[in-house]
Protein backbone atom coordinates (compact mmCIF):
# COMPACT_ATOMS: atom_id res chain seq x y z
CA UNK A 1 0.00 0.00 0.00
CA UNK A 2 3.09 2.40 0.72
CA UNK A 3 4.27 1.55 -2.78
CA UNK A 4 0.59 2.30 -4.74
CA UNK A 5 1.07 5.22 -2.16
CA UNK A 6 4.03 6.96 -3.63
CA UNK A 7 3.10 5.82 -7.03
CA UNK A 8 -0.24 7.87 -6.65
CA UNK A 9 1.78 10.62 -5.68
CA UNK A 10 4.08 10.37 -7.94
CA UNK A 11 1.96 10.79 -10.36
CA UNK A 12 -0.33 14.00 -9.10
CA UNK A 13 3.59 15.71 -8.53
CA UNK A 14 4.19 14.51 -12.52
CA UNK A 15 0.75 15.58 -13.55
CA UNK A 16 0.77 18.88 -12.27
CA UNK A 17 4.29 20.09 -12.87
CA UNK A 18 5.32 23.35 -13.75
CA UNK A 19 8.87 22.81 -14.25
CA UNK A 20 10.96 20.59 -15.24
CA UNK A 21 12.31 19.97 -12.16
CA UNK A 22 9.24 19.54 -10.32
CA UNK A 23 8.86 16.88 -13.11
CA UNK A 24 11.70 15.36 -12.16
CA UNK A 25 11.01 15.16 -9.05
CA UNK A 26 7.47 13.81 -9.46
CA UNK A 27 8.89 10.91 -11.84
CA UNK A 28 11.37 10.02 -8.79
CA UNK A 29 9.02 9.24 -6.33
CA UNK A 30 6.72 7.65 -9.11
CA UNK A 31 9.61 5.36 -9.46
CA UNK A 32 10.37 4.48 -5.90
CA UNK A 33 6.71 3.54 -5.91
CA UNK A 34 7.24 1.34 -8.89
CA UNK A 35 10.21 -0.03 -7.93
CA UNK A 36 8.38 -1.81 -4.78
CA UNK A 37 5.46 -2.92 -6.57
CA UNK A 38 7.92 -4.63 -8.92
CA UNK A 39 9.88 -6.85 -6.75
CA UNK A 40 6.43 -7.19 -3.99
CA UNK A 41 4.15 -8.54 -6.75
CA UNK A 42 6.23 -11.55 -7.23
CA UNK A 43 7.22 -11.83 -3.55
CA UNK A 44 3.74 -12.37 -2.61
CA UNK A 45 2.84 -14.68 -5.00
CA UNK A 46 6.11 -16.79 -4.70
CA UNK A 47 4.76 -16.37 -0.54
CA UNK A 48 1.26 -17.79 -1.17
CA UNK A 49 1.65 -20.03 -3.88
CA UNK A 50 3.07 -23.69 -3.83
CA UNK A 51 6.45 -23.53 -5.80
CA UNK A 52 4.88 -26.04 -8.60
CA UNK A 53 1.51 -23.36 -8.63
CA UNK A 54 3.70 -20.34 -9.15
CA UNK A 55 3.82 -20.62 -12.88
CA UNK A 56 0.34 -19.76 -13.54
CA UNK A 57 -0.33 -16.62 -11.39
CA UNK A 58 3.41 -15.59 -12.90
CA UNK A 59 3.03 -15.44 -16.30
CA UNK A 60 -0.23 -13.69 -16.68
CA UNK A 61 1.04 -11.13 -13.74
CA UNK A 62 4.21 -10.77 -15.54
CA UNK A 63 3.37 -11.04 -19.30
CA UNK A 64 0.76 -8.10 -19.26
CA UNK A 65 3.35 -5.58 -17.50
CA UNK A 66 5.16 -6.64 -20.23
CA UNK A 67 2.12 -5.91 -22.86
CA UNK A 68 1.30 -2.75 -20.74
CA UNK A 69 5.48 -1.51 -21.77
CA UNK A 70 5.35 -2.46 -25.09
CA UNK A 71 1.56 -0.65 -26.14
CA UNK A 72 2.92 2.18 -23.59
CA UNK A 73 4.26 4.59 -26.24
CA UNK A 74 1.42 4.15 -28.96
CA UNK A 75 -1.22 4.69 -26.60
CA UNK A 76 1.38 7.58 -24.59
CA UNK A 77 1.38 9.03 -27.97
CA UNK A 78 -2.30 9.27 -28.37
CA UNK A 79 -2.74 10.62 -25.12
CA UNK A 80 -0.21 13.15 -25.28
CA UNK A 81 -2.35 14.64 -27.91
CA UNK A 82 -4.78 15.43 -25.74
CA UNK A 83 -2.30 16.57 -22.97
CA UNK A 84 0.85 15.12 -21.46
CA UNK A 85 -0.45 15.45 -18.33
CA UNK A 86 -2.61 12.98 -18.77
CA UNK A 87 -0.45 10.21 -18.74
CA UNK A 88 0.47 10.86 -15.38
CA UNK A 89 -3.61 11.82 -14.40
CA UNK A 90 -4.85 8.15 -15.66
CA UNK A 91 -2.66 6.48 -12.97
CA UNK A 92 -4.04 8.26 -10.26
CA UNK A 93 -7.84 6.30 -10.76
CA UNK A 94 -5.91 3.23 -11.92
CA UNK A 95 -4.27 2.86 -8.56
CA UNK A 96 -7.17 4.00 -6.58
CA UNK A 97 -9.00 1.24 -7.20
CA UNK A 98 -5.66 -1.41 -6.57
CA UNK A 99 -5.06 0.09 -3.48
CA UNK A 100 -8.84 -0.35 -2.49
CA UNK A 101 -8.40 -3.85 -3.43
CA UNK A 102 -5.72 -4.61 -1.43
CA UNK A 103 -6.39 -3.00 1.62
CA UNK A 104 -9.93 -5.11 1.52
CA UNK A 105 -8.65 -8.60 0.37
CA UNK A 106 -4.84 -9.21 1.35
CA UNK A 107 -5.12 -10.19 4.53
CA UNK A 108 -1.69 -11.15 5.46
CA UNK A 109 -0.69 -13.60 8.47
CA UNK A 110 2.96 -12.43 9.88
CA UNK A 111 5.00 -15.09 10.01
CA UNK A 112 7.35 -15.55 13.48
CA UNK A 113 10.82 -15.07 12.38
CA UNK A 114 12.59 -11.44 13.35
CA UNK A 115 8.90 -11.15 15.26
CA UNK A 116 10.60 -10.37 18.31
CA UNK A 117 12.66 -7.56 17.30
CA UNK A 118 11.46 -4.49 17.45
CA UNK A 119 11.67 -1.85 14.51
CA UNK A 120 15.07 -0.05 15.79
CA UNK A 121 16.62 -3.49 15.84
CA UNK A 122 15.27 -4.25 12.39
CA UNK A 123 16.30 -1.32 10.83
CA UNK A 124 19.41 -1.70 12.26
CA UNK A 125 19.73 -5.15 10.14
CA UNK A 126 19.33 -3.20 7.13
CA UNK A 127 23.07 -3.27 4.48
CA UNK A 128 23.47 0.38 4.63
CA UNK A 129 26.83 -0.15 3.37
CA UNK A 130 25.95 -2.21 0.88
CA UNK A 131 23.02 -0.03 -0.42
CA UNK A 132 25.48 2.80 -0.58
CA UNK A 133 27.68 1.05 -2.36
CA UNK A 134 25.49 -0.64 -4.93
CA UNK A 135 22.65 2.14 -5.94
CA UNK A 136 25.20 4.89 -6.87
CA UNK A 137 27.02 2.12 -8.61
CA UNK A 138 23.93 0.93 -11.00
CA UNK A 139 22.61 4.87 -11.14
CA UNK A 140 26.81 5.37 -12.64
CA UNK A 141 26.05 2.16 -15.04
CA UNK A 142 22.68 3.12 -16.55
CA UNK A 143 23.74 6.71 -17.35
CA UNK A 144 26.70 5.67 -19.07
CA UNK A 145 24.47 3.13 -20.96
CA UNK A 146 21.41 5.75 -21.47
CA UNK A 147 23.87 8.54 -22.73
CA UNK A 148 26.58 6.43 -24.67
CA UNK A 149 25.85 6.65 -28.70
CA UNK A 150 22.94 8.73 -28.41
CA UNK A 151 24.13 11.81 -26.42
CA UNK A 152 27.75 11.69 -26.20
CA UNK A 153 29.84 9.17 -28.32
CA UNK A 154 30.68 6.28 -26.94
CA UNK A 155 34.82 7.30 -26.59
CA UNK A 156 33.44 10.47 -24.39
CA UNK A 157 34.86 10.65 -21.15
CA UNK A 158 31.22 11.43 -20.73
CA UNK A 159 30.29 7.55 -20.82
CA UNK A 160 33.40 6.21 -19.68
CA UNK A 161 34.02 7.44 -16.54
CA UNK A 162 30.24 6.45 -15.37
CA UNK A 163 30.90 3.35 -16.44
CA UNK A 164 34.51 2.99 -15.08
CA UNK A 165 32.83 3.84 -11.64
CA UNK A 166 30.10 2.05 -11.65
CA UNK A 167 32.25 -1.12 -12.35
CA UNK A 168 34.44 -0.09 -9.62
CA UNK A 169 31.74 0.43 -7.21
CA UNK A 170 30.48 -3.32 -8.52
CA UNK A 171 33.23 -4.96 -7.71
CA UNK A 172 33.40 -3.35 -3.84
CA UNK A 173 29.99 -4.43 -3.85
CA UNK A 174 30.79 -8.05 -4.12
CA UNK A 175 33.32 -8.29 -1.80
CA UNK A 176 31.17 -6.41 0.87
CA UNK A 177 28.58 -8.96 0.42
CA UNK A 178 30.70 -11.64 0.53
CA UNK A 179 32.19 -10.46 4.50
CA UNK A 180 28.67 -8.59 5.13
CA UNK A 181 26.80 -10.42 8.40
CA UNK A 182 22.74 -8.84 6.71
CA UNK A 183 24.10 -8.95 3.32
CA UNK A 184 21.51 -7.27 0.89
CA UNK A 185 21.76 -9.93 -2.31
CA UNK A 186 23.85 -13.06 -0.25
CA UNK A 187 26.18 -14.40 -2.39
CA UNK A 188 24.77 -18.38 -1.81
CA UNK A 189 22.07 -17.10 -4.01
CA UNK A 190 24.58 -17.87 -6.80
CA UNK A 191 26.09 -20.79 -5.33
CA UNK A 192 23.44 -23.03 -6.43
CA UNK A 193 24.04 -23.94 -10.28
CA UNK A 194 20.38 -23.91 -10.53
CA UNK A 195 19.54 -20.57 -8.99
CA UNK A 196 22.75 -19.11 -10.98
CA UNK A 197 21.14 -20.42 -14.33
CA UNK A 198 18.39 -19.64 -13.93
CA UNK A 199 19.34 -15.74 -13.12
CA UNK A 200 21.20 -15.52 -16.10
CA UNK A 201 18.65 -16.70 -18.36
CA UNK A 202 16.56 -14.07 -16.80
CA UNK A 203 19.46 -11.64 -18.05
CA UNK A 204 19.31 -13.03 -21.31
CA UNK A 205 15.31 -13.55 -21.76
CA UNK A 206 14.85 -9.72 -20.54
CA UNK A 207 17.88 -8.59 -22.75
CA UNK A 208 15.60 -10.37 -25.94
CA UNK A 209 11.72 -9.19 -24.98
CA UNK A 210 13.20 -5.60 -24.39
CA UNK A 211 15.00 -5.28 -27.61
CA UNK A 212 12.12 -7.05 -29.79
CA UNK A 213 9.91 -4.65 -28.13
CA UNK A 214 11.94 -1.64 -28.46
CA UNK A 215 13.13 -2.19 -32.71
CA UNK A 216 9.97 -4.28 -33.95
CA UNK A 217 7.67 -0.98 -33.78
CA UNK A 218 10.94 0.66 -35.71
CA UNK A 219 10.13 -2.22 -39.04
CA UNK A 220 6.72 -1.06 -39.03
CA UNK A 221 7.45 3.09 -38.87
CA UNK A 222 10.75 3.21 -40.67
CA UNK A 223 10.19 0.16 -42.95
CA UNK A 224 6.72 0.25 -43.93
CA UNK A 225 5.47 3.67 -43.04
CA UNK A 226 2.87 3.24 -40.71
CA UNK A 227 1.93 5.63 -37.67
CA UNK A 228 2.92 5.64 -34.42
CA UNK A 229 -0.88 4.24 -33.50
CA UNK A 230 -0.41 1.43 -36.40
CA UNK A 231 2.57 0.26 -35.80
CA UNK A 232 1.09 -0.33 -31.86
CA UNK A 233 -1.71 -2.18 -34.04
CA UNK A 234 0.72 -4.22 -35.78
CA UNK A 235 2.73 -5.34 -32.68
CA UNK A 236 -0.13 -6.93 -30.68
CA UNK A 237 0.73 -10.48 -32.58
CA UNK A 238 3.94 -10.24 -30.27
CA UNK A 239 2.03 -8.76 -27.31
CA UNK A 240 -0.97 -11.18 -27.25
CA UNK A 241 1.32 -13.86 -28.12
CA UNK A 242 3.55 -13.46 -25.07
CA UNK A 243 0.85 -13.44 -22.59
CA UNK A 244 -0.97 -16.53 -24.48
CA UNK A 245 2.48 -18.76 -23.86
CA UNK A 246 2.89 -17.43 -20.37
CA UNK A 247 -0.07 -18.85 -19.14
CA UNK A 248 0.34 -21.77 -21.31
CA UNK A 249 4.67 -22.19 -20.03
CA UNK A 250 2.92 -21.61 -16.13
CA UNK A 251 0.28 -24.15 -16.74
CA UNK A 252 2.77 -26.74 -18.37
CA UNK A 253 4.70 -26.13 -15.61
CA UNK A 254 2.10 -26.90 -12.28
CA UNK A 255 1.20 -29.97 -14.76
CA UNK A 256 4.68 -31.64 -15.18
CA UNK A 257 6.75 -30.07 -12.39
CA UNK A 258 9.70 -29.80 -15.09
CA UNK A 259 10.71 -26.62 -16.55
CA UNK A 260 14.69 -27.52 -17.91
CA UNK A 261 12.32 -28.74 -20.87
CA UNK A 262 10.31 -26.11 -21.01
CA UNK A 263 13.33 -23.50 -20.73
CA UNK A 264 15.05 -25.57 -23.69
CA UNK A 265 11.76 -25.13 -26.14
CA UNK A 266 11.46 -21.96 -24.77
CA UNK A 267 14.91 -20.68 -26.52
CA UNK A 268 14.93 -22.35 -28.99
CA UNK A 269 11.60 -21.12 -30.44
CA UNK A 270 13.32 -17.63 -29.98
CA UNK A 271 16.05 -18.57 -31.43
CA UNK A 272 13.65 -19.74 -34.96
CA UNK A 273 11.59 -16.24 -34.35
CA UNK A 274 15.05 -13.61 -34.14
CA UNK A 275 16.00 -16.03 -37.00
CA UNK A 276 13.05 -15.60 -39.08
CA UNK A 277 12.99 -11.98 -38.36
CA UNK A 278 16.17 -11.57 -40.27
CA UNK A 279 14.28 -12.40 -43.15
CA UNK A 280 12.05 -9.22 -42.98
CA UNK A 281 11.57 -6.48 -45.62
CA UNK A 282 9.34 -4.14 -47.07
CA UNK A 283 7.30 -6.39 -49.17
CA UNK A 284 6.99 -9.21 -46.16
CA UNK A 285 3.20 -9.63 -46.22
CA UNK A 286 1.63 -9.09 -43.08
CA UNK A 287 0.16 -12.55 -42.24
CA UNK A 288 4.29 -13.69 -42.57
CA UNK A 289 5.94 -10.61 -40.05
CA UNK A 290 2.25 -11.58 -37.67
CA UNK A 291 4.09 -15.47 -37.79
CA UNK A 292 7.23 -14.47 -37.13
CA UNK A 293 6.18 -12.24 -34.31
CA UNK A 294 4.25 -15.59 -32.52
CA UNK A 295 6.73 -17.86 -32.48
CA UNK A 296 9.22 -15.22 -30.64
CA UNK A 297 6.66 -14.98 -28.50
CA UNK A 298 6.06 -18.28 -27.77
CA UNK A 299 9.33 -18.77 -26.81
CA UNK A 300 9.80 -15.67 -24.90
CA UNK A 301 6.04 -15.80 -23.10
CA UNK A 302 7.37 -19.52 -21.65
CA UNK A 303 10.68 -17.91 -20.06
CA UNK A 304 8.07 -14.92 -18.32
CA UNK A 305 6.23 -17.80 -16.00
CA UNK A 306 8.96 -20.17 -15.28
CA UNK A 307 12.41 -18.86 -14.95
CA UNK A 308 11.41 -17.60 -11.36
CA UNK A 309 9.50 -21.54 -9.90
CA UNK A 310 13.23 -22.43 -11.26
CA UNK A 311 15.40 -20.43 -9.11
CA UNK A 312 13.57 -20.98 -6.03
CA UNK A 313 13.50 -24.70 -6.29
CA UNK A 314 17.46 -24.41 -5.66
CA UNK A 315 16.78 -21.96 -2.60
CA UNK A 316 14.79 -22.10 1.04
CA UNK A 317 12.03 -20.32 1.36
CA UNK A 318 13.35 -18.57 3.82
CA UNK A 319 15.41 -16.38 0.99
CA UNK A 320 11.93 -15.67 -1.02
CA UNK A 321 12.70 -11.92 -0.61
CA UNK A 322 16.34 -11.49 -1.14
CA UNK A 323 15.83 -13.96 -4.33
CA UNK A 324 13.12 -12.14 -5.78
CA UNK A 325 14.57 -9.11 -5.07
CA UNK A 326 17.76 -10.38 -6.86
CA UNK A 327 15.54 -11.64 -9.53
CA UNK A 328 13.85 -8.52 -10.15
CA UNK A 329 17.10 -6.54 -10.48
CA UNK A 330 18.24 -8.92 -12.94
CA UNK A 331 15.18 -8.84 -15.03
CA UNK A 332 14.99 -4.66 -14.91
CA UNK A 333 18.99 -4.65 -15.42
CA UNK A 334 18.14 -6.83 -18.75
CA UNK A 335 15.68 -4.75 -20.58
CA UNK A 336 18.46 -1.60 -19.81
CA UNK A 337 20.88 -3.48 -21.90
CA UNK A 338 18.39 -4.91 -24.02
CA UNK A 339 17.51 -1.55 -25.53
CA UNK A 340 21.32 -0.34 -24.91
CA UNK A 341 22.25 -3.27 -26.73
CA UNK A 342 20.33 -3.07 -29.41
CA UNK A 343 20.80 0.61 -29.49
CA UNK A 344 24.57 0.38 -29.95
CA UNK A 345 24.11 -1.97 -32.94
CA UNK A 346 21.66 -0.42 -34.86
CA UNK A 347 23.27 3.07 -34.50
CA UNK A 348 26.58 1.74 -35.75
CA UNK A 349 25.27 -0.46 -38.05
CA UNK A 350 23.24 2.47 -39.59
CA UNK A 351 25.90 4.77 -39.64
CA UNK A 352 28.18 2.30 -41.33
CA UNK A 353 25.43 2.24 -44.20
CA UNK A 354 23.99 6.02 -44.44
CA UNK A 355 26.30 6.29 -47.98
CA UNK A 356 22.67 4.54 -49.03
CA UNK A 357 20.94 7.58 -48.74
CA UNK A 358 22.01 9.85 -51.64
CA UNK A 359 19.78 12.93 -50.02
CA UNK A 360 22.35 14.70 -47.55
CA UNK A 361 19.95 16.59 -45.55
CA UNK A 362 18.36 13.23 -44.99
CA UNK A 363 21.56 11.69 -44.32
CA UNK A 364 22.34 14.32 -41.67
CA UNK A 365 18.75 13.67 -39.90
CA UNK A 366 19.11 9.77 -39.79
CA UNK A 367 22.92 10.00 -38.30
CA UNK A 368 24.15 9.68 -34.30
CA UNK A 369 21.65 8.15 -32.99
CA UNK A 370 18.31 10.32 -34.59
CA UNK A 371 16.85 7.23 -36.92
CA UNK A 372 14.86 6.00 -33.90
CA UNK A 373 13.21 9.54 -33.43
CA UNK A 374 12.72 9.97 -37.36
CA UNK A 375 11.49 6.72 -37.83
CA UNK A 376 8.10 8.07 -36.42
CA UNK A 377 8.05 10.73 -38.79
CA UNK A 378 8.12 8.49 -42.28
CA UNK A 379 4.48 8.19 -41.86
CA UNK A 380 3.71 11.72 -41.91
CA UNK A 381 6.18 12.96 -44.81
CA UNK A 382 4.59 9.72 -47.03
CA UNK A 383 1.24 11.34 -46.24
CA UNK A 384 2.80 14.64 -47.42
CA UNK A 385 4.01 13.53 -50.12
CA UNK A 386 7.49 14.86 -49.30
CA UNK A 387 9.37 11.61 -49.79
CA UNK A 388 10.32 10.87 -53.37
CA UNK A 389 9.86 7.07 -54.10
CA UNK A 390 13.65 6.48 -54.80
CA UNK A 391 14.78 8.53 -51.93
CA UNK A 392 11.89 6.18 -49.50
CA UNK A 393 13.77 2.88 -51.52
CA UNK A 394 16.87 4.17 -49.52
CA UNK A 395 15.65 4.94 -46.31
CA UNK A 396 13.84 1.50 -46.20
CA UNK A 397 17.09 -0.51 -46.90
CA UNK A 398 18.84 1.39 -44.64
CA UNK A 399 16.43 0.63 -41.90
CA UNK A 400 16.15 -2.67 -43.01
CA UNK A 401 20.29 -3.44 -42.88
CA UNK A 402 19.74 -1.81 -39.45
CA UNK A 403 17.24 -3.83 -37.73
CA UNK A 404 18.73 -7.07 -39.17
CA UNK A 405 21.84 -6.88 -37.01
CA UNK A 406 19.77 -6.78 -34.22
CA UNK A 407 17.26 -9.74 -34.90
CA UNK A 408 21.06 -11.75 -35.55
CA UNK A 409 22.47 -10.39 -32.48
CA UNK A 410 18.87 -11.56 -31.03
CA UNK A 411 19.23 -14.76 -32.86
CA UNK A 412 22.53 -15.40 -31.31
CA UNK A 413 21.49 -14.79 -27.58
CA UNK A 414 18.57 -16.94 -27.76
CA UNK A 415 21.29 -19.56 -28.43
CA UNK A 416 23.37 -18.70 -25.65
CA UNK A 417 20.40 -19.19 -23.40
CA UNK A 418 20.11 -22.59 -24.72
CA UNK A 419 23.32 -23.79 -24.40
CA UNK A 420 22.93 -22.59 -20.55
CA UNK A 421 19.56 -23.96 -20.07
CA UNK A 422 21.55 -27.73 -19.83
CA UNK A 423 23.16 -26.31 -16.36
CA UNK A 424 20.27 -26.50 -14.85
CA UNK A 425 19.34 -29.69 -13.69
CA UNK A 426 15.28 -30.40 -12.78
CA UNK A 427 15.24 -29.89 -8.96
CA UNK A 428 11.37 -31.26 -7.64
CA UNK A 429 9.28 -28.00 -7.31
CA UNK A 430 7.22 -28.31 -4.01
CA UNK A 431 3.95 -28.67 -4.08
CA UNK A 432 2.99 -27.84 -0.62
CA UNK A 433 2.94 -24.31 0.62
CA UNK A 434 6.27 -23.85 2.61
CA UNK A 435 6.52 -20.55 4.00
CA UNK A 436 5.66 -18.79 6.93
CA UNK A 437 3.67 -16.21 5.48
CA UNK A 438 0.33 -17.02 3.70
CA UNK A 439 -3.20 -15.38 3.68
CA UNK A 440 -5.54 -15.74 6.28
CA UNK A 441 -8.08 -17.50 4.55
CA UNK A 442 -5.92 -19.71 3.22
CA UNK A 443 -4.52 -21.43 6.40
CA UNK A 444 -6.98 -24.22 7.35
CA UNK A 445 -6.30 -25.23 3.22
CA UNK A 446 -2.49 -24.92 3.78
CA UNK A 447 -2.31 -27.16 7.04
CA UNK A 448 -5.09 -30.16 5.36
CA UNK A 449 -2.49 -29.79 1.80
CA UNK A 450 0.77 -30.51 3.93
CA UNK A 451 -0.84 -33.38 6.28
CA UNK A 452 -1.72 -35.12 3.83
CA UNK A 453 1.12 -34.80 1.97
CA UNK A 454 3.15 -35.88 5.20
CA UNK A 455 0.33 -38.75 5.95
CA UNK A 456 0.87 -39.84 1.79
CA UNK A 457 4.56 -40.30 2.73
CA UNK A 458 4.74 -41.74 6.07
CA UNK A 459 1.86 -44.08 5.14
CA UNK A 460 -0.89 -43.19 7.41
CA UNK A 461 -4.77 -42.39 7.31
CA UNK A 462 -6.20 -38.96 8.32
CA UNK A 463 -8.17 -40.36 10.94
CA UNK A 464 -4.46 -41.43 12.64
CA UNK A 465 -3.78 -37.37 13.15
CA UNK A 466 -5.17 -34.65 15.44
CA UNK A 467 -6.03 -31.19 14.64
CA UNK A 468 -3.64 -29.14 13.67
CA UNK A 469 -3.84 -26.57 16.59
CA UNK A 470 0.04 -26.39 16.90
CA UNK A 471 1.51 -23.40 15.58
CA UNK A 472 4.80 -25.90 14.53
CA UNK A 473 2.38 -28.09 12.20
CA UNK A 474 1.54 -25.07 10.43
CA UNK A 475 5.24 -23.81 9.76
CA UNK A 476 7.68 -26.42 9.10
CA UNK A 477 11.39 -25.05 9.33
CA UNK A 478 13.43 -23.83 7.16
CA UNK A 479 16.14 -26.35 7.40
CA UNK A 480 13.80 -28.33 5.73
CA UNK A 481 13.87 -26.41 2.64
CA UNK A 482 17.72 -25.80 2.29
CA UNK A 483 19.26 -26.17 -0.98
CA UNK A 484 19.01 -29.71 -2.60
CA UNK A 485 21.66 -28.89 -5.76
Amino acid sequence: MASITLFILGSGIAGGAWDSATLISGRTIQGIGTGGLYVLLDIVCCDLVPQRQRGKYLGPMNSFAGIAAALGPALGGAIAQASWRWIFYMNIPISGVAIIGVWMFMRMVKGPRNSHLGHISKFRQVDYIGNILFIPSVLAVLLGLVMGGIQYPWSSWHVIVPLVLGATGWVAFHIQQHYSETPSVPTRLFRNRTSAAGYILTFLSSILIQAISYFLPIYFQGVLGESVLQSGTYFLPYAIGTLFFAIVGGVLLSKTGTYSILHATAFALSAVGTGLLTLLDATTPKVTWAFFQLITSAGLGITVSTILPSIMAGLPESDVAVATAAYAFIKTFGYVWGVSIASIIFNAVLNANLDLVLDSALRQRLADGAAYAFASEVHQLLVDRDLPWEIRQQIQQVYIISLRAIWWASLGTSMLGFCIVWVEKDLELRNVLDTEYGLKDAQVRDVSDRRAADEEANGSSPADSGPPDDRSERLPSKEASQSRD
